[in-house]
Formats: structure tokens, C-alpha cells, sequence
């Protein structure tokens, strides 16, 4: 039985939307809650170095591979009491934006065509285009290695901040097993729409609801215009979706990027700017990389810029895990070069760092 002895030397590659890295010694696939914790338990037991592979959608693996047991979570389960949701954490979360769409329930429709698995979100507290999911979760079912329980973290408890978890700064402490959704009947229509994009997209301000499904779908057309939605016959997205984070400054690091704004684009040159809280400001990631001079389809070797958005790293097909990495050190590097920011990588490494 896989569950219980596993695939040894198992490929890890096709099991990343990157399709990059080398195998692991060992592959379990658990489709239940009890063997995703008998899995991780035998694992901890032996003292055998773990890693948790949802959808693969956030990882970048290295070229030799990963030492030890990955586990790869195929659990099922998508549960609706009213409005209150239930994944496991196995469940595809496009798929699961989709029926709640199809139930007339708002809260993360805005979050459609994400890959991934629904366990991941919380740990990245995934968002895109105005919804993060910290905003609808309520509670978090995780098994807890260091105590050996299960456990369930309140929304608080996940200490959720801008792509950033209790869950991702302790990586090596939970398992998530459960994510629970509060959601929303509004008659048929979206949460209020936050992102000017999705706005101007259909035709109304910030602030307004439209109906959820054309909500949903105006996402959806907005991601694939920038290879984010995935497509195996388009290797603008064999990729992590956006490999970098928007920079958040303070106030004295906002000032000095400005100024080193106007020394190289001249004096009216405005770049985006976004009140972070607590007199943060944040900046957008991809204006830095083209305005530093990587724009779409930059690169001559089979890791590439995506043709259609400078925020996502591509495999062209032949690339290697370093392949990868030199783009995004270049990338990284010459942002720092040209604005004094340096970009962290969004994604997730396993045996390799920039």
C-alpha cells in the first residue's frame, strides 16, 4: 500500500507546478487526515527530515532532490453548513472558489484560479486581487508535531500578516489538516471589490459587488492575461505564480527609494505606492523589476521572465532548478542595483536558497 510504505527515489518534479527539482527518497501519499499523521509521526519518530507537498504550486526544489520522506496531501472533503466552510487540506483550491461561487457565497471568489491546495493558503495567507484569505478563515485543524495533537488555531492564533503565517515563520511545527471559511450571502453578489484592476475591469468603482460568477470570471480572464492561470501547453505558467513579494517600507526606506527613483527615471516618475499600515508603505514588485530593466521575456536561457507578467519566473521547459535561481538572483540583484530594494522570494526553497 503507497500510503503506508511509499515510493522510494519517487520524482518530485511533476508534482510542482515549476516542474523543477530532484526526487526524494522516499514519496507517501496520504488521502485521509489519520495518515497524513501517521505519515508525519513515522517520519518524526525516525528523525527522517519531511516535506509537506500540496499542489506543488509554491515550491522550488533543488536539483538533487530532497533527503528524506515527502508527503504529499490528498485529502478530500469540501463541507458546507450555511455559510461556514470546510476544507481539507488536500481539496484543489480553484476548485473549491468555484463551488462557492456555484452556492452563491462571497468571501473568496476574487481568489479563483489560484493552483494550489487548500492546506497551503493559510500558511501563505494566499491573496490576489483585493481577498487574502485572513480575512475569511475562523479556524485552522493542524496537527501539531511538537506535542504530538491535533489542534485547532483561531484565525488570531495563525498570527496571519502580508504573505506570512504563524504557519510559514515555523515551518517545521504544524501540519494543517482543516482550513475553515466564514462566507457570505450577499443575494448572489461579490464581497465589495477592493482592487482598482478588477474594477476598471468591469466597469464599476471600488467598493461596489457585482454578481459573484462574473466576479469569479473577470478574475479568472485577468490571471490568464498574465500566464497565472495553469495551462500545461504554456510555459508562462510552468512557474510559481509571482516569485517575489511586494516590498513594505518605512517611512525613512520609502524616501530614499523616491529619491533614488528620480536620480534614474526623472523627476515625475510616481511609483505605485500602497498605505501598509502603521506608516508603512508598500510598492509593487513587478514596477521595480521592469523599471530596473527585466521586462517580460527577459532571459536567453530556459528560465525566462514570463512573456506575459515580470513577477513570474518561468521553466521553458528545459530549465534546472539553479537555472532558476541565477534568473532570480539576477533579477533580485540588479532591483537592488538600480532602487536600493531588495526582493524576497514568494516561493518556498527546499534544499536551495537565493
Amino acid at each position: 500500500m503507497q500510503e503506508r510504505h511509499g515510493e522510494a527515489n519517487a520524482p518530485l518534479a511533476p508534482l510542482t507546478t515549476f516542474r523543477l527539482g530532484g526526487p526524494a527518497n522516499r514519496l507517501v501519499t496520504a488521502t485521509t487526515d489519520d495518515e497524513v499523521i501517521a505519515a508525519v509521526r513515522a517520519a518524526d519518530d525516525a528523525g527522517t527530515p519531511l516535506l509537506i507537498i500540496g499542489g506543488g504550486s509554491n515550491l522550488v526544489i533543488s536539483d538533487k532532490g530532497f533527503d528524506g520522506t515527502a508527503l504529499r496531501i490528498a485529502t478530500t472533503g469540501f463541507e458546507l453548513a450555511g455559510t461556514a466552510l470546510t476544507l481539507a487540506a488536500g481539496e484543489n483550491w480553484s476548485d473549491a472558489v468555484a463551488r462557492t461561487v456555484a452556492a452563491g457565497l462571497a468571501g473568496v471568489e476574487c481568489l479563483a484560479g489560484i493552483p494550489g491546495s487548500a492546506g497551503a493558503t493559510p500558511v501563505q495567507n494566499v491573496g490576489a486581487y483585493g481577498q487574502e484569505v485572513a480575512t475569511t478563515i475562523t479556524e485552522v485543524v493542524a496537527y501539531d508535531r511538537r506535542t504530538g495533537e491535533t489542534v485547532t488555531l483561531t484565525n488570531e492564533e495563525c498570527g496571519f500578516a502580508y504573505r506570512d503565517s504563524r504557519f510559514k515563520r515555523d515551518p517545521d511545527r504544524f501540519v494543517v489538516l482543516r482550513v475553515r471559511f466564514a462566507l457570505e450571502d450577499a443575494g448572489g453578489l461579490s464581497a465589495p471589490l477592493k482592487y482598482a484592476e478588477t474594477a476598471r475591469a468591469l466597469g464599476v468603482e471600488v467598493g461596489d459587488r457585482v454578481p459573484l460568477d462574473i466576479a469569479r470570471k473577470t478574475v479568472l480572464a485577468l490571471r490568464a492575461g498574465k500566464g497565472m492561470v495553469l495551462d500545461p501547453d504554456d510555459h508562462d505558467t510552468w512557474s510559481a505564480g509571482s516569485f517575489f513579494t511586494n516590498p513594505i517600507l518605512t517611512e525613512a526606506q520609502h524616501a530614499a527609494f523616491l529619491e533614488r527613483v528620480r536620480d534614474r527615471l526623472g523627476p515625475d516618475t510616481a511609483p505605485p505606492a500602497f498605505p501598509a499600515g502603521d506608516g508603512l508603505v508598500k510598492t509593487s514588485a513587478a514596477w521595480l523589476i521592469d523599471r530596473a530593466g527585466f521586462t517580460k521575456g527577459y532571459g536567453s536561457g530556459p528560465a525566462r521572465i514570463s512573456t506575459k507578467h515580470t513577477l513570474a519566473l518561468t521553466n521553458r521547459g528545459e530549465a534546472t532548478t539553479e537555472d532558476l535561481l541565477a534568473l532570480a538572483r539576477e533579477v533580485r540583484d540588479g532591483v537592488h542595483a538600480a532602487f536600493g530594494i531588495t526582493l524576497v522570494n514568494e516561493p518556498v526553497t527546499v534544499g536551495v536558497s537565493l
